[in-house]
């Protein structure tokens, strides 16, 4: 088997593919459609990070493509729905950089209070500026959190230790963790000091915050966006540090980001004072790559091992107890009546006794496991892809 790993995927995740047996292939970089399509025959895990696109012309130069890793949280650059009908699973690792992230909003508020950035360009020009006019500790200051997912829940505890107060926004319900408070947006938007943006790559979350919002804060607050560029007006916000209402920012992703080291940067934020803009690297530590990359290597060397697709994020969730039949067979369909019947049929007709199964449904994909103790004749897995609104089978073991 064959694994193509891009985006320079942390080394880990090379060694746990090649110890389950894969021949790994890696390039430093993401792909275009042609060239990505040119080098997929004969891959059954693509491992990507934010950059390359897997959609329908992929898959379809891809008929060994079992599972895509993406090495990252979102999965916004992964068709899901085309990769559910032609039997991808698709696995993400939505835990591993939150710590990378929640350290860099702290230190960057911290940075940002005290005027840091704009002391340190001062005395790098010989300029020594010494004051505390307008510098405040964070201690005692109100934070509001729009998204209480993973970073932004680990980021509310973290700062209350700090003696921060914290109020956050979710669309959904959340627990709320210590002292936080979930409030409406305005409210969040009127009350806080410093105001950081955690939330996912929907669709709905464009343009999330733009100029009504901005118009809302108060007066001198601090503003950070470290989830997606295109939640933020990034036009919007520059107007507001230039008129003085936010007082500073820092910003992590843009709308449009350069697809490598060599091409421009270019945005309305750049110049501005008390404003830090950095390259997307708010999950970029060694530490976080690592785990990145050991978590989703693990889970798909797990799928390919015993049919786990525990933490996938399109197909039916199966968790497997252990290993303990002669052989393992998932039925990868379309989700409608009477498929499992049709699966026991095919077994049946072989005289194949079946020693356990298991059925999980997902949307519009069903995902079978079939246990089977004694010895049966390959002519099964024909049997079984014969069957109608069959996506694909696999002999797992």
């Amino acid at each position: 088997m064959k694994a193509l790993l891009l985006e320079n995927i942390h080394p880990e995740a090379v060694r746990i593919f090649e110890s389950a047996g894969f021949v790994v292939e890696t390039a430093p970089q993401s792909l275009g459609k042609k060239a990505l399509s040119q080098m997929m025959g004969g891959v059954a895990v693509l491992g990507i990070r934010s950059k390359t696109r897997v959609g329908p012309e992929i898959l379809q130069r891809a008929p060994d493509l079992c599972a895509v890793g993406a090495f990252c949280i979102g999965t916004e650059q992964v068709d899901l729905a085309a990769c559910s009908a032609r039997g991808v699973a698709v696995f993400n690792a939505p835990y591993s950089n939150t710590r990378s992230v929640v350290e860099m909003a702290l230190g960057e508020m911290i940075l940002l209070q005290r005027g840091v950035f704009e002391a340190s360009r001062s005395l790098h020009g010989g300029v020594w500026m010494k004051t505390s006019r307008g510098f405040h500790e964070i201690r005692g200051k109100r934070l509001g959190i729009i998204g209480y997912g993973n970073i932004g829940s680990q980021l509310s505890v973290l700062a209350e230790s700090l003696g921060m107060k914290v109020w956050y926004h979710d669309l959904e319900e959340k627990l709320s963790l210590g002292n936080a408070r979930k409030c409406p947006m305005r409210e969040l938007l009127r009350r806080s000091d410093i105001i950081t943006v955690h939330v996912d790559g929907r669709e709905s979350n464009r343009n999330l915050i733009g100029e009504n919002e901005f118009a809302e804060m108060k007066e001198g607050v601090l503003f950070l966006n470290l989830s997606r560029g295109f939640v933020v007006d990034v036009e919007a916000l520059a107007r507001h540090l230039k008129n003085g209402r936010i007082r500073g920012a820092a910003v992590d992703v843009y709308p449009e980001e350069p697809e490598g080291g060599k091409a421009s940067f270019s945005s309305p934020l750049q110049g501005l004072a008390n404003v830090v803009l950095t390259p997307h690297i708010g999950g970029s530590t060694e530490e976080a790559q690592e785990g990145i990359g050991a978590f989703v290597a693990e889970r798909i060397a797990g799928y390919f091992a015993t049919g786990s697709t525990a933490t996938s994020v399109n197909f039916p969730v199966y968790q497997p107890l252990g290993r303990g039949a002669l052989h393992r067979f998932a039925h990868i369909h379309e989700n409608i009546p009477g498929m499992l019947a049709r699966i026991n049929e095919a077994f049946a007709r072989r005289d194949v006794n079946i020693a356990g199964q298991h059925l999980e449904t997902r949307g519009s994909v069903g995902y079978a496991i079939i246990d089977v103790d004694g010895p049966c004749n390959e002519g099964i897995l024909s049997d079984l892809q014969a069957i109608p609104h069959t996506i694909r089978v696999r002999l797992v073991y």
